[in-house]
């Protein structure tokens, strides 16, 4: 389960700076003109055309290494929705050294803004030296270059960090490459399914299983902070909420709880775990602190009270609840006390989840015979539907708050899909079977 990333690129990741072996130096003349910006602020930006010929092999061996990293790279912005890779037949420049200032009229004539140059080598000690530089083409000059180390069989990873930073630097937001998604897997017949915790890179490669489908496992969620996850456990005895480190595979019982458990999460600082359980015909909140075990009880109503996730900031909670008549959204203090609440379109509205940038709730709505993904303010504005169709369900913010990831199932099983929170760029989700109830990481760089 460890995760194979070399130590050189941990230590410098915990000390949030720049990853691997630093900044590559400009090259050739920079002009001070303003710097390509793709502005995804608007409503429907226009993908940016970027060349991203492949990249160069420091020897015959590197060679489809080199082939396929270019190609997870293209592949990553392409399904962003904000660029639109060039194809390559249109070249007229092959790139033999990623050092050299490529010849921009070239680029020009098949209206490139952008391109990407980099080059893989392995070194003398058999690590993988990976340099890429980016370039604003019309301007003539370096818009970023770095390069980085790891091991041979982290090559996708280096894919995905690369793919962040081009990401950043044409749009000014984090990107959400280098990070993972843990989903139930689901094979068997409807009447029996198996269902075990998986996860992938969030492109669908790397698929690996958590869990050997001896019990029925729900709701998986990560820690807003670590590579760790909690889910609930269904076997023969009372339902289970487990915390699992990803990278170790150490697994541990938060707590057996009588009766139904619904949906634990963690807090944002990852030190608690808020969850729902039933108690007779009704169900409310309570939160467990990870280190003294101590739970304290938040709502206490007649009602449903399910589904709670905190805010960003840790300050305020929001869930669903059905004490106002029928399924719909409220946000109430961490600590607990009244609760407000703030959905108020067509129909209800259910599995709340807070975007990491703290700006929207995500929620799945039902009004019509139809379930949809939607979005809404905190203070309950701004309530937009992204996508409709038969049974959506279960959305989960992509790191950088830009993408969300949901399940559908149409009835013959259900699958993965991410779209954007402008509503556009609605994209399957490839995986090895059914796929639902995803969760995603936070950044692992």
């Amino acid at each position: 389960m460890k995760h194979n990333m070399t130590n050189d690129i941990f230590s410098i990741n915990r000390r949030r700076v720049l990853i691997g072996a630093g900044a590559l130096a400009a090259v050739g003349p920079q002009p001070a003109n303003a710097v390509l910006r793709l502005d995804i602020t608007q409503g429907n930006p226009q993908p940016m055309p970027i060349a991203l010929p492949d990249f160069v092999a420091g020897s015959p061996t590197e060679a489809e290494t080199a082939r396929n990293v270019t190609a997870i790279i293209s592949n990553n912005l392409q399904r962003s929705g904000l660029f639109a890779p060039i194809n390559p037949a249109a070249f007229t420049e092959k790139i033999t050294n990623s050092d050299a200032v490529p010849r921009f009229p070239d680029w020009r004539v098949i209206n490139a803004q952008a391109m990407a140059t980099g080059r893989i080598t392995k070194q003398a000690d058999g690590r993988l030296k990976a340099e890429f530089r980016l370039w604003d083409v019309f301007a003539g000059q370096q818009l970023d270059g770095k390069q980085y180390f790891t091991t041979p069989d982290n090559w996708r990873r280096i894919a995905h960090i690369i793919s962040d930073a081009i990401y950043q630097t044409l749009t000014g937001e984090k990107g959400y490459f280098d990070s993972r998604i843990v989903f139930v897997d689901e094979t068997g017949p409807a009447t029996h399914r198996i269902k075990r915790l998986a996860i992938m890179d969030q492109d669908g490669a790397g698929v690996r299983y958590l869990t050997r489908g001896d019990d029925l496992v729900l709701t998986p969620r990560f820690n807003p902070s670590t590579q760790e996850i909690t889910y609930m456990s269904y076997g023969q005895a009372d339902p289970r909420v487990y915390l699992l480190n990803i990278e170790t595979g150490q697994r541990e019982i938060v707590g057996k709880f009588p009766g139904m458990t619904f949906s634990p999460r963690f807090s944002s600082d990852g030190q608690r775990v808020i969850m729902s359980l039933q108690q007779g015909p009704n169900s409310n909140l309570f939160v467990m602190d990870l280190r003294s075990k101590q739970t304290t009880r938040l709502t206490d109503t007649p009602a449903i009270d399910t589904g709670p996730c905190y805010s960003p900031d840790g300050k305020y909670i929001c869930f669903e609840s059905d004490r106002g008549g029928s399924q719909q959204i409220y946000v109430m203090s961490a600590a607990g006390g009244a609760a407000q609440r703030i959905s108020f379109g067509e129909g209800n509205h259910s599995t709340p989840v807070w975007s990491p940038r703290g700006d929207f709730i995500a929620f799945t709505g039902q009004a019509r015979g139809q379930f949809s993904i939607g979005i809404l303010k905190p203070d309950g504005s701004g309530e937009r539907i992204l996508t409709s169709g038969f049974h959506n369900e279960g959305p989960s913010f992509a790191p950088n708050g830009r993408v969300l990831m949901f399940f559908r199932d149409p009835g013959q099983g259900p699958s993965l899909y991410t779209i954007d929170i402008t509503g556009r760029n609605e994209m399957k989700v490839p995986t090895p079977s059914l796929a639902s109830d995803p969760a995603w990481s936070p950044l692992l760089s």
